[in-house]
Protein backbone atom coordinates (compact mmCIF):
# COMPACT_ATOMS: atom_id res chain seq x y z
CA UNK A 1 0.00 0.00 0.00
CA UNK A 2 0.91 3.77 -0.82
CA UNK A 3 0.59 5.27 2.97
CA UNK A 4 0.15 9.40 2.62
CA UNK A 5 0.91 11.46 6.02
CA UNK A 6 -1.62 13.88 6.10
CA UNK A 7 -1.27 15.90 9.24
CA UNK A 8 -2.87 19.47 9.22
CA UNK A 9 0.43 20.79 10.70
CA UNK A 10 2.46 19.32 7.94
CA UNK A 11 0.45 21.35 5.73
CA UNK A 12 0.93 25.19 4.26
CA UNK A 13 -2.36 26.23 2.77
CA UNK A 14 -2.43 28.23 -0.44
CA UNK A 15 -2.91 31.63 -0.20
CA UNK A 16 -5.74 32.70 -2.66
CA UNK A 17 -4.60 35.53 -5.00
CA UNK A 18 -7.49 37.53 -5.54
CA UNK A 19 -6.35 37.99 -9.31
CA UNK A 20 -8.55 40.54 -10.93
CA UNK A 21 -10.19 42.31 -7.28
CA UNK A 22 -12.01 45.04 -7.92
CA UNK A 23 -10.33 46.64 -4.95
CA UNK A 24 -8.00 45.86 -2.06
CA UNK A 25 -8.98 45.46 1.34
CA UNK A 26 -7.74 48.68 2.93
CA UNK A 27 -7.20 50.54 -0.17
CA UNK A 28 -8.07 53.87 -0.85
CA UNK A 29 -10.31 55.37 -3.14
CA UNK A 30 -10.19 58.55 -4.81
CA UNK A 31 -13.80 58.94 -3.81
CA UNK A 32 -14.93 57.74 -0.48
CA UNK A 33 -13.53 56.58 2.49
CA UNK A 34 -12.84 52.63 2.47
CA UNK A 35 -9.18 53.53 3.73
CA UNK A 36 -10.88 53.91 6.93
CA UNK A 37 -11.89 50.61 8.46
CA UNK A 38 -15.67 50.93 9.57
CA UNK A 39 -16.77 50.32 13.16
CA UNK A 40 -18.99 46.93 14.28
CA UNK A 41 -20.84 46.24 17.16
CA UNK A 42 -20.62 43.13 19.08
CA UNK A 43 -18.72 40.06 17.34
CA UNK A 44 -21.58 38.68 14.90
CA UNK A 45 -21.75 38.31 11.35
CA UNK A 46 -24.14 38.66 8.92
CA UNK A 47 -24.33 37.29 5.33
CA UNK A 48 -26.71 38.24 2.81
CA UNK A 49 -27.09 35.52 0.00
CA UNK A 50 -29.40 35.69 -2.87
CA UNK A 51 -31.49 32.24 -2.33
CA UNK A 52 -33.18 30.05 0.20
CA UNK A 53 -31.33 27.49 1.29
CA UNK A 54 -32.57 24.07 0.36
CA UNK A 55 -31.34 21.45 3.29
CA UNK A 56 -29.42 20.96 6.09
CA UNK A 57 -28.42 17.13 5.67
CA UNK A 58 -25.11 17.35 4.12
CA UNK A 59 -25.70 13.72 2.30
CA UNK A 60 -29.08 15.02 0.46
CA UNK A 61 -28.19 18.68 -0.76
CA UNK A 62 -27.16 19.51 -4.12
CA UNK A 63 -27.53 23.58 -4.32
CA UNK A 64 -24.16 25.40 -3.83
CA UNK A 65 -25.77 27.75 -0.68
CA UNK A 66 -27.24 24.53 0.97
CA UNK A 67 -23.78 23.23 0.64
CA UNK A 68 -22.54 26.63 2.39
CA UNK A 69 -24.31 26.23 5.26
CA UNK A 70 -23.94 22.72 5.87
CA UNK A 71 -20.26 22.93 5.97
CA UNK A 72 -20.00 25.54 8.98
CA UNK A 73 -21.33 22.66 10.90
CA UNK A 74 -20.13 19.62 9.23
CA UNK A 75 -16.65 18.03 8.30
CA UNK A 76 -15.44 15.24 6.60
CA UNK A 77 -12.42 13.04 6.86
CA UNK A 78 -11.02 15.12 4.05
CA UNK A 79 -11.96 18.81 2.86
CA UNK A 80 -11.17 21.53 0.52
CA UNK A 81 -8.78 24.60 0.29
CA UNK A 82 -9.23 28.08 -1.02
CA UNK A 83 -7.96 26.46 -4.66
CA UNK A 84 -10.21 23.12 -3.99
CA UNK A 85 -7.35 20.92 -3.80
CA UNK A 86 -8.15 18.29 -1.29
CA UNK A 87 -6.07 18.66 2.06
CA UNK A 88 -7.09 16.33 5.42
CA UNK A 89 -9.60 17.54 8.07
CA UNK A 90 -11.28 14.52 11.17
CA UNK A 91 -8.11 12.21 9.23
CA UNK A 92 -5.19 12.44 10.66
CA UNK A 93 -3.33 10.20 7.28
CA UNK A 94 -4.33 7.34 4.76
CA UNK A 95 -3.11 4.54 2.81
CA UNK A 96 -4.46 3.31 -0.92
CA UNK A 97 -3.98 0.53 -2.06
CA UNK A 98 -2.22 0.07 -5.28
CA UNK A 99 -4.83 -1.32 -7.33
CA UNK A 100 -7.08 1.71 -6.01
CA UNK A 101 -9.69 -0.13 -4.04
CA UNK A 102 -8.78 -0.03 -0.58
CA UNK A 103 -8.47 3.01 1.41
CA UNK A 104 -7.64 2.68 5.16
CA UNK A 105 -8.09 5.88 7.42
CA UNK A 106 -6.67 6.72 10.66
CA UNK A 107 -8.23 9.43 12.56
CA UNK A 108 -7.89 12.35 14.50
CA UNK A 109 -7.94 12.15 18.42
CA UNK A 110 -10.44 13.34 20.87
CA UNK A 111 -12.54 15.17 18.43
CA UNK A 112 -17.21 15.21 19.49
CA UNK A 113 -19.79 16.08 17.72
CA UNK A 114 -21.87 18.89 18.97
CA UNK A 115 -24.07 16.67 20.66
CA UNK A 116 -20.28 15.80 22.79
CA UNK A 117 -20.99 11.80 20.93
CA UNK A 118 -17.55 10.66 19.91
CA UNK A 119 -16.17 11.09 16.56
CA UNK A 120 -14.87 7.44 15.83
CA UNK A 121 -14.68 4.92 13.19
CA UNK A 122 -18.03 3.67 13.95
CA UNK A 123 -19.25 7.21 12.97
CA UNK A 124 -17.57 7.05 10.05
CA UNK A 125 -19.03 3.47 8.95
CA UNK A 126 -22.53 4.45 10.04
CA UNK A 127 -22.41 7.65 7.51
CA UNK A 128 -20.88 5.86 4.69
CA UNK A 129 -23.05 3.12 5.15
CA UNK A 130 -26.50 5.81 5.32
CA UNK A 131 -24.96 7.07 1.67
CA UNK A 132 -24.32 4.14 0.66
CA UNK A 133 -27.74 2.10 0.77
CA UNK A 134 -30.23 5.40 0.87
CA UNK A 135 -31.87 7.34 -1.66
CA UNK A 136 -29.54 10.25 -1.38
CA UNK A 137 -28.44 13.30 -3.87
CA UNK A 138 -25.01 11.71 -2.88
CA UNK A 139 -26.12 7.81 -2.91
CA UNK A 140 -24.37 7.74 -6.94
CA UNK A 141 -21.19 8.48 -5.91
CA UNK A 142 -20.95 6.12 -3.37
CA UNK A 143 -22.35 3.43 -4.78
CA UNK A 144 -19.29 2.00 -5.41
CA UNK A 145 -18.38 1.11 -2.26
CA UNK A 146 -18.54 -2.37 -1.22
CA UNK A 147 -17.84 -2.69 1.98
CA UNK A 148 -16.73 -0.08 4.92
CA UNK A 149 -14.77 -1.68 7.74
CA UNK A 150 -14.42 -0.62 11.63
CA UNK A 151 -10.42 -1.80 12.05
CA UNK A 152 -10.37 -0.12 15.72
CA UNK A 153 -11.98 2.91 17.21
CA UNK A 154 -9.42 5.78 15.34
CA UNK A 155 -9.29 2.97 12.03
CA UNK A 156 -11.61 2.85 9.45
CA UNK A 157 -11.28 0.56 5.95
CA UNK A 158 -13.45 1.35 2.65
CA UNK A 159 -13.60 -1.56 0.10
CA UNK A 160 -14.52 -0.71 -3.18
CA UNK A 161 -16.09 -2.68 -5.61
CA UNK A 162 -13.76 -1.40 -8.90
CA UNK A 163 -11.46 1.58 -9.00
CA UNK A 164 -12.76 5.24 -8.66
CA UNK A 165 -10.47 7.72 -9.39
CA UNK A 166 -12.48 10.64 -8.19
CA UNK A 167 -13.17 8.65 -4.45
CA UNK A 168 -10.61 10.99 -2.41
CA UNK A 169 -12.57 13.88 -3.80
CA UNK A 170 -16.01 12.34 -2.96
CA UNK A 171 -15.01 11.10 0.79
CA UNK A 172 -14.11 15.31 0.58
CA UNK A 173 -17.64 16.43 -0.13
CA UNK A 174 -19.04 13.74 2.61
CA UNK A 175 -19.64 15.39 5.92
CA UNK A 176 -19.93 13.25 8.90
CA UNK A 177 -23.47 13.41 11.10
CA UNK A 178 -23.05 12.56 14.87
CA UNK A 179 -25.17 9.04 14.72
CA UNK A 180 -27.01 10.02 17.95
CA UNK A 181 -28.54 12.86 15.76
CA UNK A 182 -29.55 10.70 13.37
CA UNK A 183 -30.71 8.41 15.49
CA UNK A 184 -32.90 10.91 17.34
CA UNK A 185 -33.99 12.91 14.31
CA UNK A 186 -33.81 10.37 11.13
CA UNK A 187 -35.13 11.88 7.92
CA UNK A 188 -35.28 15.34 9.69
CA UNK A 189 -31.64 16.02 10.13
CA UNK A 190 -31.83 18.46 7.03
CA UNK A 191 -33.64 20.61 9.94
CA UNK A 192 -31.35 19.44 12.81
CA UNK A 193 -27.48 19.19 11.91
CA UNK A 194 -24.98 17.84 14.32
CA UNK A 195 -21.64 17.85 13.13
CA UNK A 196 -17.87 18.26 14.50
CA UNK A 197 -17.33 22.18 12.71
CA UNK A 198 -16.59 25.53 14.37
CA UNK A 199 -20.24 26.30 14.44
CA UNK A 200 -23.06 24.43 16.05
CA UNK A 201 -26.88 24.89 14.44
CA UNK A 202 -28.64 27.21 16.21
CA UNK A 203 -32.23 28.32 14.48
CA UNK A 204 -33.64 27.92 10.32
CA UNK A 205 -36.83 29.66 9.70
CA UNK A 206 -37.11 29.03 6.27
CA UNK A 207 -37.38 31.82 3.69
CA UNK A 208 -35.71 34.26 6.79
CA UNK A 209 -32.72 33.36 8.26
CA UNK A 210 -30.03 30.71 9.21
CA UNK A 211 -28.20 31.34 12.40
CA UNK A 212 -25.14 28.91 13.66
CA UNK A 213 -23.17 29.42 16.68
CA UNK A 214 -19.50 29.51 17.99
CA UNK A 215 -18.77 25.70 18.98
CA UNK A 216 -17.03 26.85 22.13
CA UNK A 217 -15.62 23.05 22.30
CA UNK A 218 -14.21 23.24 18.71
CA UNK A 219 -11.08 20.81 18.37
CA UNK A 220 -8.85 23.65 16.19
CA UNK A 221 -7.56 25.86 18.87
CA UNK A 222 -8.18 29.64 17.77
CA UNK A 223 -11.75 29.36 16.07
CA UNK A 224 -13.85 30.12 15.29
CA UNK A 225 -13.40 33.87 16.06
CA UNK A 226 -16.63 34.94 16.49
CA UNK A 227 -19.72 34.27 18.24
CA UNK A 228 -22.10 33.66 15.66
CA UNK A 229 -23.36 34.44 11.45
CA UNK A 230 -26.63 34.89 10.02
CA UNK A 231 -27.29 33.95 6.93
CA UNK A 232 -29.71 35.68 5.28
CA UNK A 233 -31.87 35.33 1.92
CA UNK A 234 -32.43 38.11 0.06
CA UNK A 235 -32.99 37.42 -4.06
CA UNK A 236 -33.68 40.89 -4.97
CA UNK A 237 -30.48 42.30 -5.77
CA UNK A 238 -30.83 46.24 -4.75
CA UNK A 239 -32.09 45.24 -1.17
CA UNK A 240 -28.64 43.08 -0.80
CA UNK A 241 -26.97 46.34 -2.07
CA UNK A 242 -28.53 48.31 0.42
CA UNK A 243 -27.67 46.12 3.21
CA UNK A 244 -24.36 46.18 2.84
CA UNK A 245 -24.09 50.03 2.28
CA UNK A 246 -26.24 50.23 5.88
CA UNK A 247 -23.84 47.62 8.01
CA UNK A 248 -27.00 45.18 8.17
CA UNK A 249 -25.33 42.64 6.44
CA UNK A 250 -21.31 42.74 6.62
CA UNK A 251 -20.91 40.80 3.69
CA UNK A 252 -22.68 39.91 0.37
CA UNK A 253 -22.88 37.23 -2.10
CA UNK A 254 -23.17 37.59 -5.14
CA UNK A 255 -23.07 41.01 -4.84
CA UNK A 256 -25.19 42.42 -8.45
CA UNK A 257 -22.35 43.27 -11.08
CA UNK A 258 -24.49 46.51 -11.96
CA UNK A 259 -23.49 47.41 -8.84
CA UNK A 260 -19.77 47.09 -8.28
CA UNK A 261 -19.03 50.47 -10.13
CA UNK A 262 -21.16 52.47 -8.10
CA UNK A 263 -20.22 51.37 -4.27
CA UNK A 264 -17.07 49.61 -4.13
CA UNK A 265 -14.75 51.82 -2.11
CA UNK A 266 -17.68 54.02 -0.90
CA UNK A 267 -19.13 53.36 2.62
CA UNK A 268 -16.46 51.24 3.44
CA UNK A 269 -17.06 48.67 1.32
CA UNK A 270 -15.10 45.99 -0.71
CA UNK A 271 -15.86 44.27 -3.52
CA UNK A 272 -13.63 41.59 -4.94
CA UNK A 273 -13.42 39.67 -7.80
CA UNK A 274 -12.26 35.56 -8.71
CA UNK A 275 -12.72 33.51 -11.00
CA UNK A 276 -14.53 30.53 -11.02
CA UNK A 277 -15.63 26.79 -11.96
CA UNK A 278 -19.25 27.73 -12.18
CA UNK A 279 -20.65 26.86 -15.78
CA UNK A 280 -23.84 29.37 -16.71
CA UNK A 281 -25.93 27.10 -19.41
CA UNK A 282 -29.64 26.86 -19.87
CA UNK A 283 -30.84 23.21 -20.22
CA UNK A 284 -33.17 21.66 -22.76
CA UNK A 285 -35.31 18.80 -22.37
CA UNK A 286 -34.35 17.01 -25.23
CA UNK A 287 -36.63 14.35 -24.48
CA UNK A 288 -39.60 16.80 -25.23
CA UNK A 289 -40.87 18.37 -29.02
CA UNK A 290 -39.16 20.62 -30.00
CA UNK A 291 -35.81 19.96 -28.24
CA UNK A 292 -35.91 16.89 -29.26
CA UNK A 293 -34.70 17.93 -32.49
CA UNK A 294 -30.79 18.89 -32.08
CA UNK A 295 -30.95 21.39 -35.57
CA UNK A 296 -33.44 23.19 -32.87
CA UNK A 297 -30.70 23.31 -30.06
CA UNK A 298 -27.91 24.49 -32.02
CA UNK A 299 -30.81 26.94 -33.70
CA UNK A 300 -30.87 28.54 -30.56
CA UNK A 301 -27.46 28.44 -29.50
CA UNK A 302 -26.93 30.41 -32.54
CA UNK A 303 -29.48 32.84 -31.55
CA UNK A 304 -27.97 34.01 -28.30
CA UNK A 305 -25.53 36.50 -28.63
CA UNK A 306 -23.18 35.74 -25.86
CA UNK A 307 -20.68 39.08 -26.35
CA UNK A 308 -23.87 41.01 -25.25
CA UNK A 309 -25.02 38.41 -22.89
CA UNK A 310 -21.69 38.99 -20.90
CA UNK A 311 -22.12 43.00 -21.29
CA UNK A 312 -26.03 43.28 -20.49
CA UNK A 313 -26.74 40.40 -17.72
CA UNK A 314 -22.74 40.31 -15.94
CA UNK A 315 -21.87 43.10 -16.86
CA UNK A 316 -18.64 42.10 -18.38
CA UNK A 317 -18.27 39.48 -15.10
CA UNK A 318 -17.40 36.28 -17.50
CA UNK A 319 -16.02 34.81 -19.91
CA UNK A 320 -17.87 32.47 -23.04
CA UNK A 321 -18.82 29.43 -21.63
CA UNK A 322 -16.81 26.60 -24.47
CA UNK A 323 -16.87 23.46 -23.18
CA UNK A 324 -19.31 21.18 -21.31
CA UNK A 325 -17.64 22.60 -17.98
CA UNK A 326 -15.65 25.35 -16.82
CA UNK A 327 -11.83 25.98 -17.81
CA UNK A 328 -10.21 25.80 -14.23
CA UNK A 329 -12.31 22.44 -14.03
CA UNK A 330 -10.09 19.40 -13.95
CA UNK A 331 -9.51 18.25 -17.52
CA UNK A 332 -11.39 20.96 -19.05
CA UNK A 333 -11.41 20.71 -22.83
CA UNK A 334 -11.84 23.18 -25.11
CA UNK A 335 -14.36 22.99 -28.14
CA UNK A 336 -15.27 26.31 -29.52
CA UNK A 337 -17.72 28.74 -29.38
CA UNK A 338 -21.58 29.04 -31.00
CA UNK A 339 -21.06 32.42 -32.16
CA UNK A 340 -24.04 34.75 -32.92
CA UNK A 341 -25.48 34.08 -36.28
CA UNK A 342 -29.47 34.77 -37.03
CA UNK A 343 -29.33 33.11 -40.21
CA UNK A 344 -27.93 30.16 -38.99
CA UNK A 345 -30.25 29.69 -36.52
CA UNK A 346 -33.14 30.72 -38.69
CA UNK A 347 -32.20 28.20 -41.50
CA UNK A 348 -31.55 25.40 -39.02
CA UNK A 349 -35.11 26.16 -37.97
CA UNK A 350 -36.41 26.09 -40.94
CA UNK A 351 -34.56 22.85 -42.17
CA UNK A 352 -36.16 21.13 -38.48
CA UNK A 353 -39.57 22.31 -39.33
CA UNK A 354 -40.18 25.39 -37.08
CA UNK A 355 -39.71 28.11 -39.45
CA UNK A 356 -42.26 29.77 -38.03
CA UNK A 357 -40.65 29.06 -34.27
CA UNK A 358 -42.97 28.00 -31.52
CA UNK A 359 -43.68 28.28 -27.49
CA UNK A 360 -41.59 27.00 -25.10
CA UNK A 361 -41.18 27.93 -21.18
CA UNK A 362 -37.80 28.70 -19.13
CA UNK A 363 -37.78 28.27 -15.78
CA UNK A 364 -34.91 29.95 -12.87
CA UNK A 365 -34.94 31.01 -9.64
CA UNK A 366 -36.17 34.47 -8.22
CA UNK A 367 -32.72 36.15 -8.03
CA UNK A 368 -33.14 39.51 -9.92
CA UNK A 369 -30.20 38.64 -12.24
CA UNK A 370 -31.57 35.07 -13.06
CA UNK A 371 -34.61 37.07 -13.82
CA UNK A 372 -32.39 39.79 -15.92
CA UNK A 373 -31.09 37.24 -17.46
CA UNK A 374 -33.97 34.97 -18.78
CA UNK A 375 -35.85 38.33 -19.65
CA UNK A 376 -32.57 38.38 -22.38
CA UNK A 377 -32.80 35.16 -23.54
CA UNK A 378 -36.52 35.83 -23.94
CA UNK A 379 -35.71 38.99 -26.44
CA UNK A 380 -32.88 37.51 -28.36
CA UNK A 381 -35.27 34.14 -29.21
CA UNK A 382 -38.14 36.17 -30.02
CA UNK A 383 -35.89 37.72 -33.29
CA UNK A 384 -35.77 33.92 -34.87
CA UNK A 385 -39.90 33.69 -33.64
CA UNK A 386 -39.40 31.22 -30.62
CA UNK A 387 -41.93 32.82 -28.20
CA UNK A 388 -40.75 32.38 -24.31
CA UNK A 389 -42.48 32.35 -21.35
CA UNK A 390 -40.29 33.65 -18.34
CA UNK A 391 -41.38 31.22 -14.97
CA UNK A 392 -39.30 32.48 -11.80
CA UNK A 393 -39.96 30.18 -9.04
CA UNK A 394 -38.81 30.26 -5.40
CA UNK A 395 -35.74 27.82 -4.79
CA UNK A 396 -37.74 25.49 -3.09
CA UNK A 397 -40.92 25.12 -5.20
CA UNK A 398 -38.29 25.18 -8.28
CA UNK A 399 -36.29 22.20 -6.84
CA UNK A 400 -39.01 20.71 -6.30
CA UNK A 401 -40.49 20.91 -9.43
CA UNK A 402 -37.18 19.65 -11.48
CA UNK A 403 -37.36 16.78 -9.21
CA UNK A 404 -40.72 15.17 -8.93
CA UNK A 405 -40.88 13.52 -12.26
CA UNK A 406 -40.18 9.44 -11.88
CA UNK A 407 -39.14 9.31 -15.77
CA UNK A 408 -38.62 12.01 -18.42
CA UNK A 409 -42.21 11.60 -19.82
CA UNK A 410 -43.10 13.34 -16.69
CA UNK A 411 -41.00 15.72 -16.77
CA UNK A 412 -42.75 19.13 -16.92
CA UNK A 413 -39.54 21.43 -17.26
CA UNK A 414 -38.49 22.72 -21.29
CA UNK A 415 -35.50 25.29 -20.60
CA UNK A 416 -33.95 25.97 -17.19
CA UNK A 417 -31.89 28.64 -16.68
CA UNK A 418 -29.22 27.27 -13.84
CA UNK A 419 -25.38 27.16 -13.27
CA UNK A 420 -23.64 24.59 -11.87
CA UNK A 421 -19.83 24.32 -10.46
CA UNK A 422 -17.94 21.03 -9.27
CA UNK A 423 -18.40 21.22 -5.49
CA UNK A 424 -15.68 17.96 -5.52
CA UNK A 425 -13.68 19.81 -7.91
CA UNK A 426 -12.64 16.77 -10.20
CA UNK A 427 -13.86 15.85 -13.76
CA UNK A 428 -16.29 13.39 -12.50
CA UNK A 429 -18.15 16.30 -10.82
CA UNK A 430 -18.36 18.29 -13.59
CA UNK A 431 -19.71 15.53 -15.87
CA UNK A 432 -21.53 12.41 -14.71
CA UNK A 433 -24.27 14.49 -12.29
CA UNK A 434 -25.00 16.33 -15.86
CA UNK A 435 -24.57 14.09 -18.59
CA UNK A 436 -25.15 10.64 -17.36
CA UNK A 437 -28.03 9.25 -18.11
CA UNK A 438 -28.41 7.59 -14.72
CA UNK A 439 -28.73 11.28 -13.07
CA UNK A 440 -32.19 12.20 -15.12
CA UNK A 441 -33.98 14.05 -12.11
CA UNK A 442 -34.43 13.22 -9.44
CA UNK A 443 -31.08 10.95 -9.19
CA UNK A 444 -28.55 14.06 -10.06
CA UNK A 445 -28.84 17.46 -12.33
CA UNK A 446 -28.78 15.64 -15.77
CA UNK A 447 -31.93 18.15 -16.78
CA UNK A 448 -31.77 18.03 -19.92
CA UNK A 449 -32.81 14.36 -20.01
CA UNK A 450 -29.46 13.94 -21.86
CA UNK A 451 -28.98 10.13 -23.14
CA UNK A 452 -25.91 9.03 -25.42
CA UNK A 453 -24.71 5.51 -24.52
CA UNK A 454 -21.37 5.97 -25.87
CA UNK A 455 -21.02 9.08 -23.54
CA UNK A 456 -22.41 7.11 -20.59
CA UNK A 457 -19.49 4.14 -21.18
CA UNK A 458 -16.78 6.77 -21.11
CA UNK A 459 -17.76 8.21 -17.99
CA UNK A 460 -17.87 4.66 -16.42
CA UNK A 461 -14.17 3.73 -18.37
CA UNK A 462 -13.01 7.12 -17.01
CA UNK A 463 -14.07 6.62 -13.39
CA UNK A 464 -11.86 3.64 -13.52
CA UNK A 465 -8.58 4.54 -14.44
CA UNK A 466 -6.14 6.07 -12.36
CA UNK A 467 -3.57 7.79 -15.51
CA UNK A 468 -4.37 11.47 -15.03
CA UNK A 469 -3.46 11.65 -18.78
CA UNK A 470 -5.53 8.33 -19.93
CA UNK A 471 -8.19 10.52 -17.64
CA UNK A 472 -8.06 13.68 -19.70
CA UNK A 473 -8.18 11.83 -22.89
CA UNK A 474 -12.08 10.41 -21.91
CA UNK A 475 -12.73 13.52 -20.68
CA UNK A 476 -12.00 15.50 -23.79
CA UNK A 477 -14.10 13.35 -26.34
CA UNK A 478 -16.71 13.29 -23.90
CA UNK A 479 -16.96 17.05 -23.88
CA UNK A 480 -16.48 17.10 -27.39
CA UNK A 481 -19.45 14.38 -27.98
CA UNK A 482 -21.55 16.73 -25.40
CA UNK A 483 -20.79 19.84 -27.86
CA UNK A 484 -21.70 18.45 -30.44
CA UNK A 485 -24.85 17.08 -29.18
CA UNK A 486 -25.80 20.44 -27.70
CA UNK A 487 -28.16 19.34 -24.79
CA UNK A 488 -27.32 23.29 -23.50
CA UNK A 489 -27.25 26.81 -24.48
CA UNK A 490 -23.84 27.47 -23.64
CA UNK A 491 -23.51 30.59 -22.04
CA UNK A 492 -20.92 31.81 -19.64
CA UNK A 493 -18.41 31.01 -17.10
CA UNK A 494 -19.42 33.41 -13.54
CA UNK A 495 -16.67 35.11 -12.00
CA UNK A 496 -17.62 35.27 -8.07
CA UNK A 497 -17.99 38.54 -7.26
CA UNK A 498 -18.66 39.50 -3.35
CA UNK A 499 -18.85 42.66 -1.18
CA UNK A 500 -17.87 43.00 2.31
CA UNK A 501 -17.08 45.44 4.84
CA UNK A 502 -13.48 46.27 5.39
CA UNK A 503 -13.74 45.34 9.02
CA UNK A 504 -14.47 41.80 7.79
CA UNK A 505 -11.63 38.89 7.31
CA UNK A 506 -11.93 35.31 6.56
CA UNK A 507 -14.81 34.82 4.65
CA UNK A 508 -13.79 33.60 1.77
CA UNK A 509 -16.00 32.36 -2.15
CA UNK A 510 -14.40 29.67 -3.21
CA UNK A 511 -14.23 28.87 -6.97
CA UNK A 512 -17.22 26.23 -6.78
CA UNK A 513 -19.32 29.22 -5.59
CA UNK A 514 -19.58 27.99 -2.35
CA UNK A 515 -19.16 30.11 1.17
CA UNK A 516 -16.34 29.16 3.51
CA UNK A 517 -16.53 31.35 7.31
CA UNK A 518 -14.02 28.88 9.01
CA UNK A 519 -11.82 31.80 9.69
CA UNK A 520 -14.18 35.04 9.81
CA UNK A 521 -13.04 37.21 12.07
CA UNK A 522 -13.73 40.72 13.13
CA UNK A 523 -11.00 43.46 12.96
CA UNK A 524 -11.98 47.08 13.99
Amino acid sequence: MKKYFISLMAIVMATVIFAGCASKPGETKPEGDTGKVVKKEGNSVTIAVNANFITLDPHNAADTLSISGYRTMYQGLLGFDQDMKVVPVLAESYEASEDGKEYVFKLKEDIKFHDGTPFNADAVKINLDRVKDGNLRMSKSFAVIDQTEVIDEKTVKITLSKPYSAMLNKLAMLMIISPQALEQYGKDIGQNPVGTGPFKFKEWMQGNHLTIEKNADYWEEGLPKVDSITFKPVPENGSRVAMLKTGEADFVYPLPTEQVEHIDGKDGIVVEKNPSTIARYITMNTMKKPFDDVRVRQAINYAINKDAFIKVVKQGFAEKLDSAMAQKTQHYAQQGIYDFNLEKAKELLKEAGYEDGFKAEIWGNTDSETIKGMQFIQQQLAAVGIELDVKPMEEGTLSQEINAPNTPEEAKVQMWYVSWSPSSADADAAIRPLFASEMFPPNGANSAYYKNEQVDEMIAKANQLSDPEEQKTYYSDIQAQIFKDVPWIFLVVDDTVSGKKNYIEGIHVYPDGSINVRDAEIKN
